[in-house]
């Protein structure tokens, strides 16, 4: 049953090329965030390895895994032991050839609630994911949980507000972003508080629109796979409030488990107050689904 008061935790860590070391990391912040109240925590996008997909390589297709399978089979019993919700971010092997970028949804229970697959794919310097994930096939998704009704997308998903208008209307009251995102070391003096800023404005502006939570779990740290510049992660994962407010925010560059108290209320309060939902006209929004509006 949904609860008006509850605890969120966000997990930021590094990822180094160990997938077992780096699973038991983000089981220990599990753990941490369970031990500071938490009822609901998520990971970092792709938390069981380094960021791959700075390079094309047919070998790091070996690091997906099945859906359901052993790795949310452990989730589950880690869910279930602590009585948490959980939000795991997987490469998942759906058959030879079809892979996605995930997103699991795990209930208190250890019940595997479903799953999200990343709906926008990126291909950038760096960003080659393009290479490695088929787009979602599954839409934009709500979840009731034990403790509140969530929604779930991943990393470049959160520049786009039709991803968060559409899980909102699925009756999300808070919004999940697990994101592996960073600097390009060579842009950062140039560039890189205007693209933070860029990237945290856009989501607590998420949140003012939609009147909900936002919650974004980062990973930190300097990531080479191959060699090269690489990325230097930025971290600063944050949790918002539903006028955009930011409650918790981490460090630019240390592993941090943040968990903050949340009220469920405020959903009900800000969208009462500033009513946007209520002044949609759906009527006139029928062209949103054509590329370009040139005729």
């Amino acid at each position: 049953m949904k609860q008006q008061k509850l605890c969120i935790g966000l997990l930021q860590h590094p990822c180094g090329p160990d997938l077992e070391a780096n699973t038991l990391t983000m089981e220990r912040g599990i753990r941490s965030a369970a031990a500071r109240g938490a009822h609901i925590v998520s990971t970092p996008e792709l938390f069981r390895s380094q960021y791959f997909c700075q390079v094309e390589d047919h070998k790091y297709f070996s690091f997906a895994e099945t859906i359901p399978g052993p790795g949310t089979e452990r989730l589950s019993a880690l869910a279930r032991e602590l009585k948490v919700v959980l939000i795991a971010s997987l490469f998942e092997r759906r058959a030879p050839g079809l892979y996605h970028n995930t997103a699991v949804i795990i209930d208190a229970d250890g019940t595997l609630l479903g799953k999200y697959r990343k709906m926008h794919i990126p291909d950038d310097p760096l960003y080659y994911e393009k290479f490695y994930f088929t787009p979602g096939d599954l839409g934009f998704l709500a979840w009731q949980t034990q403790y509140a009704p969530i929604g779930v997308c991943v990393c470049w998903d959160q520049w786009y507000p039709e991803a968060a208008r559409l899980t909102a209307l699925r009756g999300a009251q808070i919004l999940f972003y697990p994101t592996a995102i960073g600097w390009h070391p060579a842009e950062k003096a140039q560039q890189g508080n205007r693209q933070h800023s860029s990237w945290e404005t856009i989501q607590r502006g998420h949140a003012i629109a939609n009147g909900c939570y936002v919650a974004v779990a980062n990973r930190v740290g300097h990531e080479a796979p191959e060699g090269g510049e690489g990325i230097e992660f930025w971290g600063q994962s944050f949790i918002c409030d539903p006028s955009g407010e930011i409650l918790k925010k981490g460090s630019p560059s240390e592993e941090e488990v943040l968990v903050t108290e949340i009220d469920l209320q405020l959903v009900e309060d800000q969208r009462t107050h500033w009513p946007f939902l209520r002044d949609r006209r759906i009527d006139a929004y029928g062209e949103i689904n054509r590329r370009l509006i040139d005729t």
